[in-house]
Order: structure tokens, then sequence, then C-alpha cells
């Protein structure tokens, strides 16, 4: 049986994971792949798939959530004009994101380097993910978004969601000016020449990696604080607040604006289970399923996969289940 991860009034995740090191590690989900910030998971007929920065973009698949195996990578070489845009980058993208839309997977993805602003947001779609399909080819449709250094914004790490209504909006955005939305045309997927508009979700001095999941009439976002790539030195942790409007205001559970700093904490380092970062939302027939990386402290901080389900309390905050101690990671 699963059980729920202790909680503090202002926290909405983990607290304490009781047990040795390699036990918590087991009981936070621990899959051992290397990934960083991995998208959230897909489905693709009787297989799941996610991707990851990486040379390329990285890819992963599973049969039952346990057991993954790598798959190919989006690209062979960036495409020219991502690279033209951003010459700094060697073919290695960032914080990949994934949804299924009118028949084809549209994959997001940003090319940037460390700690400028001189980034692009591009987008590749495929009619399947399965590789040996005659379907399966990843296909350019170019530029989403980009961002240089006059803009306050940095264009990386895209979310996307289509909302219950039909809409389609990306989350995007570091440090800077903090987390922005835009929306997006549904039929090609690419900025929307009707809505122009950008909307300010969240701020924070370190803030990143969005994420926004909608459920029982609430649109919860989920962001990094803190500053990653460091190994077992990182500092990252998970933050989430909610609105009933997508485009905010986002509170968190004090009701403190996130744009004034509020974001409760929904996950942090527990023991070697270190930093954890880019949140994913994957809905099962009905069950949720949290992803996130981290850097094993057992492993010299080597990232990888944590996937923990992910249940709401009464007062719908999310909550995080632990699996059991020394048995089967399980669906």
């Amino acid at each position: 049986m699963a059980l729920l991860v202790a909680t503090q009034p202002d926290r909405a995740g983990a607290a304490a994971v009781p047990g040795s090191p390699r036990e918590i590690l087991q009981r936070l989900g621990m899959r051992p792949i290397h990934v960083h910030d991995p998208s959230p998971i897909i489905r693709c007929g009787n297989q799941f798939w996610l991707f990851s920065t990486g040379p390329g973009i990285i890819s992963y698949h599973s049969t039952d959530l346990k057991h993954w195996n790598p798959g190919p990578r989006v690209f062979a070489q960036l495409p020219i004009w991502a690279h033209r845009a951003v010459p700094g980058n060697h073919n290695f993208p960032w914080a990949p994101d994934v949804i299924f839309l009118h028949n084809r997977y549209l994959l997001y993805y940003a090319v940037s380097t460390f700690g400028a602003k001189r980034s692009v947001i591009g987008l590749a779609v495929n009619r399947t993910l399965h590789p040996k399909s005659p379907q399966f080819h990843w296909r350019d449709r170019g530029l989403v978004i980009g961002s240089n250094r006059r803009d306050s914004f940095n264009a990386i790490d895209p979310a996307v969601i289509r909302t219950a209504t039909g809409q389609l909006w990306m989350s995007f955005g570091s440090f800077s000016s903090g987390i922005k939305l835009i929306r997006l045309n549904e039929q090609t997927g690419l900025a929307s020449r009707r809505w122009r508009k950008n909307y300010s979700l969240a701020w924070h001095r370190t803030i990143e990696a969005s994420q926004i999941f909608q459920h029982g009439g609430w649109y919860y976002l989920f962001v990094n604080w803190g500053y990653c790539c460091r190994g077992i030195h990182s500092t990252y942790n998970i933050r989430v607040g909610r609105s009933r409007s997508i485009t905010g205001p986002y509170f968190d559970a004090r009701g403190i604006n996130m744009l004034r700093g509020g974001g409760t904490l929904f996950l942090d380092t527990i023991g070697p289970f270190i930093g954890p970062g880019q949140a994913g939302v994957f809905d099962d027939h009905g069950t949720l399923y949290f992803t996130c990386h981290f850097y094993n402290g057992l492993l010299h901080g080597l990232s990888q996969l944590s996937i923990m389900r992910l249940v709401f309390n009464d007062s719908q905050w999310p909550r995080l289940v632990l699996w059991p101690a020394k048995s089967p990671l399980t669906r």
C-alpha cells in the first residue's frame, strides 16, 4: 500500500521520509536512468515516453513506468535557424515538453546558453513516437518565441497545456522577470498572432521550470526555486500555487501572490534525493503521476528520474504519495 507524504501546514509536498538512504530513494520513486529536465510522461499506443535535455533531445520509453529504455534522439543536428539564433549552443536543447494535439505530437524545446538571455523556443512535430513506424519523422516547425539581452524575459523552459475548453497556452521563463504565459494557435502550435499579450505569473530571484496542470476547477502552477546543475550542491526545490484562471493571479497555500514571492514548498532535498526539479504531471486514465529529476547523492550527484503518485487533499492542494519501502516500484 502507498503512504501519504508527511506535511507541515505550509508545505504541500514531502517533509520527511523514513528509511535508509537507498530506501528513501526507492520511496521517492527513483528510476535508474540519467535524465535532466524531463518532460511530462506521454502515452503513444501501449508505450510511455518522456524526453530530456541532452544532445539532440534524449528520449526514453517504457511499458510499465518501472523499466525504461533509451529511444532515438529528436535531432541529429539542431535546425539551422536555431543554430544561427544561438550559435553558442552545440546541439544541446533544453527542457523539452510534449503534448498530443490533432493526431500529432508537438514537442517544444529551448535553445540557449547558461546564464544568457539569447534564447529561443522551437517546435517539432511527429505523427507517432514509435521509431519503427513509417510515419515516424520529426519535422521542424520553427520558432515559437525568442529573447535577447534587451528583453525582460528569458525564452527557456517551455511548458504547454491544453485547457478543458481547448485553448493552447505555453508558460516559460527563468530568473529575470520570472514566469510568463502566452497563448498559442491551436492549429499550428506556434505563437498566436491574434493574442500577442504575455502574462506574468510568478517571480522569484531564482525561478524557472514552470508547469501548469488543470484539476478540479483550479490551475496549479509548479515552479523551481534555487540553483540546478551543481550535482550534490544543487539547491533546486519545487514550489506550487494555484488560480481559478490560467492567466492568474496564482496564490500559494498561505494566500501570497506568486508574483510577490509566494510559492508553497512542494518537494525539497530529502537525504540523498537532492535538488528535485522540472515538475511534470501525467494523467493515466485518472491516476496521476508526478515526475521530476533529482541529483542522486549516492551516485555523486548524477541526475535521475523520479515518478510518484499525485493526489489532492480535502482543500484541493496536491500531495505526493510514497512508494512502500523494500518492495518493487509498481504502478
